[in-house]
């Protein structure tokens, strides 16, 4: 091989690598994108973001957008029957976020030491054995999904109360674990080693509640965290959350998804309304007064403790979505269970800027809705706009590197017909 044949692949791969950083960096730094309002325009903020909700609404949606502590605007409305800023939806794994709380609330009070061994405080269930130290497995870790469980989890939960599993059969075997995994809890790496998401952590965590505070689940979490927040429309039980009367969850194609009943509540299946989390989201701002977490515990939830590809991406209990350009990161969670229920918050908390926004029916919507609201704060992209934009920059990354193979063919043809012809004839 000539040198001119091998500075050509030189070239290319070099074109290659520049068009792979120039793809991932568009990505991340949102250089194709524009915010969908003025930056601090609230009011141009929920206009935009009402008008995107009602092109693509296909259930029903309830949003509330906070400035500085304070509620600087709403919307809600529905494809079947009202709903408004007091409707309880079933938010799925944002349900995770307020579970935090719970369990550094018992850290607050001495009840459990967030880097003892889980095992150390149940009698009711125990990690089965494996090739790992199931010592590894401790409160913190289990927060911040950096364990070593295996499981994925994924609930889809049970057609009635009566088919719904003991806490300990659905950490043994969940009977209602989402297509594709096993629903047994486990070891399956090294605790500490890397995040890896664990629906059965949270199963395990509240457990852990149970076993300390002595009451079940729903009862600890209503005591503990809603009633001094004032959230007095929000539970973790079914049967309260019938009374209280539940919106229709919308299937993409206009009909109504029935009621589910769910063993593993901590980690799925929390009821509230966007009024009672936006309390919660203004709970953790820099001026929210709230009597549930010692500053250094609200800390904690929102510090670093698990990246991904060198991005810090976890908090204990709260998803790190974007940085917040003052040395900190918006943070928050999403709920998805299935194509019906979709919901999400976002808070600055070094501003007390956020949003909440609970929908069914329509895939996303809450979870685009609110990564434009990271954007038009930040700048920034939200990190799950970037796990849903990844794929198509796969395929131009691909078209990318395809023409520069065509392109380094063609050149080298012409290269290799200049050569032939040049030679002198035998």
């Amino acid at each position: 091989m000539t040198r001119k044949y091998i500075s050509l692949i030189v070239v290319m791969l070099l074109a290659g690598m520049l068009w792979t950083g120039l793809v991932f960096a568009g990505l991340s730094e949102g250089w194709t994108r524009a915010a969908i309002a003025p930056p601090d325009d609230a009011k141009a903020f929920l206009a935009a973001a009402q008008d995107k909700a009602m092109e693509r609404n296909r259930g029903n949606v309830a949003l509330i957008l906070i400035s500085k502590g304070e509620e600087a605007g709403s919307f809600a409305f529905s494809e079947g029957e009202a709903v408004d800023r007091d409707s309880v939806f079933q938010v799925a794994s944002l349900g995770k976020w307020l579970t935090a709380w719970g369990v550094m609330a018992l850290v607050d009070d001495g009840k459990i030491d967030i880097d003892a061994p889980v095992s150390d405080y149940l009698t009711r269930w125990q990690l089965p054995p494996s090739t790992f130290d199931n010592d590894g497995v401790t409160v913190r870790r289990l927060l911040s999904h950096t364990a070593g469980l295996e499981d994925g989890l994924g609930y889809d939960g049970f057609a009635s109360a009566e088919e719904r599993q003991t806490l300990e059969q659905s950490l043994t075997r969940a009977g209602d674990a989402a297509p594709g995994k096993s629903g047994e809890v486990r070891l399956g790496r090294e605790p500490g080693s890397g995040w890896q998401y664990s629906g059965g952590g949270y199963t395990l965590l509240q457990l852990l509640v149970e076993e300390v505070s002595g009451q079940s689940f729903s009862e600890y979490m209503d005591s503990a965290v809603f009633a001094p927040l004032g959230m007095t429309r929000t539970t973790f039980d079914h049967d309260r959350a019938i009374e209280l009367g539940l919106v229709q969850n919308f299937r993409p194609d206009g009909t109504t998804e029935p009621f589910r009943w769910y063993t593993a509540k901590a980690a799925t299946s929390l009821f509230t309304t966007a009024g009672d989390l936006s309390l919660f989201v203004k709970a953790q701002g820099p001026d929210g007064r709230q009597s549930v977490l010692s500053k250094g515990s609200r800390d904690l939830v929102m510090a670093p403790h698990a990246s991904q590809l060198g991005a810090e991406i976890w908090g204990l209990g709260a998803m790190l979505y974007a940085p917040n350009n003052r040395g900190g990161f918006i943070i928050g969670h999403d709920g998805q269970n299935g194509p019906a229920i979709n919901t999400a918050a976002r808070l600055d908390p070094a501003t007390g800027d956020g949003i909440v926004v609970l929908s069914t029916g329509t895939p996303l919507l809450a979870t685009d809705l609110a990564g434009e609201w990271v954007f038009w704060r930040t700048a920034n992209v939200d990190a799950l706009d970037f796990a849903s934009a990844l794929p198509d920059a796969l395929l131009w990354l691909a078209a990318g590197w395809l023409l520069l193979i065509i392109i380094a063919i063609m050149v080298g043809y012409r290269m290799h017909v200049r050569k032939k012809a040049g030679s002198p004839a035998s």
